[in-house]
This record gives C-alpha cells, structure tokens and sequence, in this order.
C-alpha cells in the first residue's frame, strides 16, 4: 500500500485509531478490529516489499512470532 492511512478510516475490518509509527518494513497502525472487537497493532506492507517474495517471508515470520509472544502473556 504506497498511500498513508488517516485515523477514522477502514480498512477491511479495521477502524483506523492513530498511526504508531514507521520502520523498514511498513507503516504501524493501532486498529480496532471490528470483529474482534479489540484494539491490535496493523502493519501494513508498502507494495514493493508485498510484491518480494523474501521479504514477505520475513514479514509472516516476524507476524508469527509476534502472535507467539502475545498469545504468552494473554493465557497467563
């Protein structure tokens, strides 16, 4: 996605609440996902590293651990 997201819009079934920040890998976004009804953390990928196969490996590796990391501290 190569344009900046704004707070109040949506994308798929995420309510944008604030962007949280920027790195190498993408924008940051803090969500609110409406069928979850929890507020989460949406990475969101500019399209030249969607688009890189390696690149989007190391991105679903690092969703991966991050979903390991959380899933530790919610069944405490």
């Amino acid at each position: 996605m190569n344009q900046e997201l704004s707070a109040n819009t949506t994308l798929s079934h995420y309510h944008i609440v604030a962007k949280l920040g920027a790195g190498g890998m993408g924008e940051i976004y803090l969500t609110e996902d409406t069928r979850l009804r929890r507020k989460v953390a949406l990475k969101v990928l500019p399209d030249s590293l969607a688009q890189d196969k390696e690149r989007l490996r190391c991105f679903e590796q690092e969703a991966f651990a991050a979903t390991a990391r959380t899933g530790a501290r919610q069944s405490r």
